[in-house]
């Protein structure tokens, strides 16, 4: 009984797959699509240049700088320090990476804002040629692509998506 049931569903897979033959499956990386377009590494320059972020980064990369300096200190002179001067680099060290990590805090805030503005501006031009793309490749299925395990490249329409959103936006 068993055999014939698998039987009966290998069958039916066989029998159905001439209409799935016929239907056209595509991936695209809406994602990858955004933040590559033309528009966004615009925005992505122009926030770089605003007196706020390059301040943020200037600190960021003074107190990166600070901590290494700081590191080979403490590593060049480890067996000179006496207890109390490595207790002070060791506090001073500390300080420095909560300054590090609170300034790297803020520069992310900034990125993931300027990531959502981008989003939300391009969302609408990028659904209209997403729409056209689809038409005209005659796509039955469209699936994202990180939610695709593989896919052969021949399937996917990042590209494609990328030519039009920046026609249409230029």
């Amino acid at each position: 009984m068993r055999r014939i049931l698998v039987g009966a569903v290998l069958l039916l897979a066989f029998v159905g797959l001439p209409a799935v033959a016929a239907e056209k499956i595509a991936v695209v990386d809406i994602q990858r699509v955004i933040f590559t377009s033309e528009v966004a590494k615009a925005r992505q320059k122009q926030a770089k240049t605003k007196p706020d972020f390059v301040e943020l980064q200037a600190k960021y990369d003074s107190i990166a700088a600070d901590v290494k300096a700081l590191q080979q200190k403490i590593e060049s002179g480890r067996d000179a320090m006496s207890r109390e001067q490595a207790t002070e680099h060791q506090k001073r060290m500390e300080y420095l990476r909560a300054d590090y990590e609170l300034v790297a805090r803020k520069l992310q805030t900034e990125v993931q804002q300027l990531q959502s503005e981008i989003m939300e501006e391009l969302q609408p031009q990028v659904q209209a040629a997403l729409k056209e793309l689809v038409e005209a490749e005659e796509v039955t299925l469209l699936l994202q692509r990180d939610a695709v395990i593989f896919a052969a490249p021949t399937l996917d329409l990042t590209a494609k998506l990328l030519e039009r959103l920046n026609a249409k936006t230029q």
